[in-house]
């Protein structure tokens, strides 16, 4: 019989963020201010990344290097990523506190996690100075893990690299990778927790990969949401995903079943 010892978590549009706005936010206003207008498709398809990564990945995209080549009169170069990555620093500060609220389930369901003696860690592709704001709020909000680390304290080395996931269970004292679970809503997520040997769980509602306002997605139609939920899963599997949860509420009912 597995007991499973620790879960390690994503942040935003994971355990915190429904829908994972602030950093897409952050991205259009630092994009628009060099005279591109990125689509949220755009925006969402390298989120889980490490922000400078993140950026990187988006400046290559050819629809958005053609909008570089029109607006600047020449291809980008490794300054103009690093340009619009301050720019977008700047802007995700101004944010951050907005979107540091926990989602649904979670704060019930790390409860439930501590009662069964499994650690409670996560990685983030935010900054420690982001990471400074988003901690300290979702703590005011009820939710704190036992650990976390970003791409600083792994030489920015982030997703899909599993050194941040291998630097929590260090700190958690966690015996064995095949007794932990990565639980996150991209698919850099489910890379970084295959990468480190971990089993992987995507998570369907308030996601990156769904994209979606909690109000958004409760509008939907039962049909809409059935559809939204069937897309979303099959890029977590496709990806390499273990396993698939609706909703932070299904976690502690799962890791029952793999214990088993």
């Amino acid at each position: 019989m597995k007991k499973i010892e620790a879960v390690i978590f994503d942040w935003a549009g994971t355990t915190v963020d429904y829908g994972s706005f602030a950093p897409v936010v952050a991205f259009a206003k630092a994009f628009e201010k060099f005279g591109i207008k990125p689509t949220t498709d755009e925006i969402r398809e390298p989120m889980g990344m490490l922000k400078w990564d993140h950026i990187h990945a988006m400046m290559k995209m050819p629809r958005i290097t053609e909008e570089w080549k029109k607006a600047h009169g020449r291809m980008w170069e490794k300054s103009d990523v690093e340009a619009i990555y301050e720019q977008s620093e700047r802007a995700i500060f101004e944010v951050l506190n907005e979107f540091s609220t926990p989602k649904p389930y979670v704060t019930e369901e790390i409860a439930k996690l501590r009662e069964k003696g499994i650690k409670i860690g996560s990685t983030t592709g935010y900054t420690t100075e982001m990471m400074e704001i988003v901690v300290k709020s979702a703590e005011k909000q009820g939710y704190k893990p036992d650990a976390w680390f970003c791409p600083n304290h792994t030489n920015n080395i982030g997703r899909p690299y599993p050194y941040m996931i291998f630097r929590n269970l260090e700190a958690l004292g966690v015996g064995s990778v095949g007794n932990t679970i990565k639980v996150g809503d991209t698919v850099a997520d489910i890379k970084e927790g295959k990468n480190a040997g971990m089993i992987t769980v995507g998570v369907v509602e308030g996601s990156s990969v769904m994209g979606y306002s909690e109000d958004e997605y409760e509008a939907f139609s039962p049909e809409k949401k059935k559809q939204e939920t069937l897309r979303v899963r099959n890029i977590y599997l496709d990806n390499g995903a273990d396993y698939v949860i609706k909703n932070m509420s299904e976690l502690c009912s799962l890791i029952e079943k793999i214990e088993k």
